[in-house]
């Protein structure tokens, strides 16, 4: 079996991931190899020059061999063929099992509640005279309720944090696993990536079942049917995303007892106050033995509210600690994987730019998604487009009609005015002409009466003699 060690562990110790067993990690180790045709070195590793390419390698670590000769190491199965693969059973990488968890947590409950039961202080004794354990063991058993529950579930937590640390450490052991050996080709194209697949289901079963190896069994398959970098990509994108999923929901019943441990403190300070106020009696205020023992009860209860508060608090401190590294560490994890598969697999992976062997179907897959991804692009700015001037024509349609009304309505306005200004001029001139004929008819009257006096008198009319040019007069 091959493994993969970074450059800094030279001739140190280790323990194989597969057999257990101890070996030395040569102190000479070899630079990295070439990178495949025509494609830049993983991570900007500079060239090796005058060197032959190392038996395997890449970017994460140089690879060296190791027999697996000892009684503990397990038979590898004859690799199957493309039509007997059908992967392998694929265990949850990043949740445990609940029920061992939940043991494993109650059993350590029971374990710290009786190491701390013989400590228990006599009553006569005073709180400040206990000792450092009497003390710890007066925070569990003063609200045995709240206390045992606060313990349960933070035994329980821990149990989940330890298991899921021991699985982290399952998946770091398949990070040095040579999944792809440089002496099987510098890339892998459609004549090799079987024999890269069965070398994949030569590996430990122990170590072939992690996040790492099924990713890269799954992108193998994937380009061996399809032979389209492009499709494995996406589908190493998806893979990547259901693991971080994967690992963020592993944390919900972890991060409901951080969230349930305090919670449940504040609830025994509340039970603590509610006993404190429930025990005064201030009846007799003549008699101290009475107020004495009333503010002993009150104190008392007091202390046992805060101390309920003290250890919820406590609790969920020492828990958010390594709840948060552990999250940090899978998810360094997982990024690790991801740029392992972006920047030695992926450039590796040659499906002859979308022609594998004269066959013209990589090529049309290709021209059709380019056609559909442009077609759904143009259909896109289109709707957009169209959208626009849908606003465009409802706004000029909104401003049209806010025009019309507003041209209706001083139409209609100069139309009053008109017909009030007509109305008044007609009213005015009916008003003169009434006014003068009252005035013509008065002056009629006035001159039939003149005339009427004038037909009863006589009127005589002298002609004067006109006088001649030639006249004396």
């Amino acid at each position: 079996m091959q493994l993969k060690a970074e450059p800094e562990m030279a001739g140190k110790i280790v323990r194989c991931p597969g057999c257990n067993t101890k070996l030395s990690i040569p102190a000479s180790v070899a630079g990295a190899p070439p990178p495949p045709s025509g494609l830049p070195a993983p991570s900007g590793l500079p060239e090796p020059s005058g060197l032959p390419p190392p038996p395997a390698g890449d970017a994460f670590g140089t690879e060296y061999e190791h027999g697996e000769s000892t009684p503990q190491s397990q038979p590898a199965a004859p690799p199957p063929t493309q039509g007997e693969r059908g992967g392998w059973e694929e265990k949850d990488p990043t949740n445990p099992n609940a029920f061992l968890c939940f043991g494993i947590g109650f059993v350590i409950f029971l374990a710290w509640v009786g190491i701390l039961y013989p400590f228990q202080a006599p009553p006569e004794v005073p709180s400040a005279k206990f000792t450092t354990m009497q003390f710890v063991a007066s925070l569990f058993y003063k609200h045995m309720a709240v206390s045992f529950c606060n313990t349960l579930f933070f035994t329980w937590a821990m149990s989940i944090l330890y298991l899921k640390l021991q699985k982290l450490r399952h998946q770091r052991q398949a990070l040095m696993l040579d999944v792809l050996p440089w002496e099987m080709g510098a890339e892998i194209n459609r004549d090799n990536v079987g024999a890269f697949i069965d070398h994949l289901y030569k590996l430990p079963r122990r170590l072939r079942d992690s996040m790492m190896v099924n990713r890269i069994r799954k992108a193998l398959e994937l380009f061996e049917v399809k032979q389209n970098v492009g499709d494995v990509s996406h589908m190493l994108s998806s893979q990547s995303d259901i693991d971080g999923m994967r690992i963020t929901g592993s944390y919900t019943l972890t991060k409901a007892f951080l969230w349930a441990i305090p919670l449940l403190g504040f609830i025994g300070t509340v039970i603590g106050l509610s006993h404190a106020i429930g025990g005064m009696n201030f009846s007799d205020m003549d008699d101290l033995k009475q107020v004495k023992t009333t503010l002993q009860n009150v104190t008392g209860g007091l202390g046992t509210a805060f101390d309920a508060t003290l250890l919820g608090l406590v609790l969920a401190t020492i828990l958010n600690f390594p709840m948060n590294s552990l999250s940090k560490a899978e998810d360094d994890n997982l990024n690790t994987i991801d740029s392992f598969c972006n920047e030695v697999l992926l450039p590796r992976l040659n499906d002859g730019g979308g022609i594998a062997g004269g066959d013209t179907n990589g090529l049309m897959d290709t021209l059709v998604k380019a056609v559909a991804n442009s077609q759904k692009e143009f259909l896109t700015d289109l709707n957009a487009l169209s959208k626009q001037v849908r606003e465009q024509a409802d706004n000029l349609d909104k401003r049209a009609a806010a025009h019309q009304e507003r041209v209706d309505g001083e139409f209609a306005a100069t139309l009053n005015r008109m017909r009030e200004d007509l109305t008044n001029a007609v009213k005015d001139s009916v008003k003169t002409t009434t006014d003068y004929t009252r005035s013509l008819a008065s002056g009629i009257q006035s001159l039939n009466n003149l005339l009427s006096e004038l037909g009863g008198k006589q009127v005589i009319i002298h002609q004067v003699k006109k006088k001649g040019w030639f006249s004396r007069d």
